[in-house]
């Protein structure tokens, strides 16, 4: 095994005696859909970036399937990454399904964590009784098959969906890109553990102070699901912008970056 720092691709930047920011990736994506966020923060805080096994300039040679089946070894990685740089009073910024990754990850060392971020985070896609997730188990069989059957191509036809911003067609080709970069097989394996994950349970066992960031319109993680991870963790707050799409932080950095502030000087501010 490669050292966590080079297997996932780790770069630290800003303040080293700041306070501690963790920024993770979302599905298909690389700690550069962070660049526009980061910048608020590397004066006063010490920075944190990284990619998960198999994105990014991360050592994909170090993928297994079978470790990576479920969010627990990315949660490990995270655990990993924490103590090999002996970070404490962490503020965890997940996007997407790291999101359920911080979840998890605090979950299993509460004392390490001084808050949770959460930027548009499901903790189960699929609709199921009165939950509502937005797909139909349907929806996401489908998907997957999509996936299956041509990665590339539903990489091309999904990202701008996912991006939204019509009138910015070159957010959606970043994403597209980003997508097409990560190996298919590893994209694949990834995709079905992100949208057939249920993490609901696990939103009642979070201890740490935690800010749900949700877009007004967003395809993947509608309003509902947002107030729904809010209603469910103790002491959590809820920032709904009102911007389009599930990639703020490429979207919409300015506001998303006032919204952290305003959690870690707040959550500072109590201490």
């Amino acid at each position: 095994m490669t050292n966590v720092i080079e297997r996932n691709n780790v770069k630290v930047s800003g303040v080293a005696s700041g306070q501690p920011m963790i920024f993770a990736h979302g599905f298909g994506c690389d700690q550069q859909m962070w660049r526009w966020v980061v910048p608020a923060f590397e004066h006063d805080h010490h920075i944190v970036l990284f990619d998960h096994v198999g994105c990014g300039g991360s050592d994909a040679s170090a993928y297994d399937p079978q470790s990576y089946g479920t969010l627990d070894r990315y949660a490990a990685d995270v655990l990993e990454l924490i103590h090999e740089l002996d970070l404490r009073d962490v503020v965890f910024v997940g996007h997407s399904v790291s999101s359920m990754i911080g979840v998890l990850a605090s979950i299993a060392e509460p004392d390490r964590f001084a808050g949770l971020v959460l930027v548009g985070p499901s903790p189960r896609y699929i609709d199921d009784g009165e939950y509502v997730g937005g797909f139909q188990a349907s929806d996401i069989d489908e998907l997957l098959d999509s996936l299956d059957s041509n990665y590339l191509g539903w990489s091309r036809a999904m990202a701008p969906t996912i991006m939204g911003n019509p009138d910015r067609p070159e957010l959606g080709e970043e994403l597209s890109e980003s997508f097409c970069r990560v190996d298919p097989a590893i994209a694949r394996q990834f995709a079905r553990v992100t949208f057939l994950g249920d993490n609901r349970a696990d939103l009642e066992r979070v201890t740490v102070p935690t800010l749900v960031v949700q877009c007004s319109d967003d395809v993947i993680a509608p309003t509902a699901v947002g107030t729904y991870v809010h209603e469910r963790i103790a002491d959590s707050a809820l920032e709904i912008l009102d911007v389009s799409g599930h990639c703020p932080n490429l979207s919409a950095p300015d506001q998303t970056a006032e919204a952290i502030r305003r959690f870690v000087d707040r959550s500072a501010a109590l201490v």
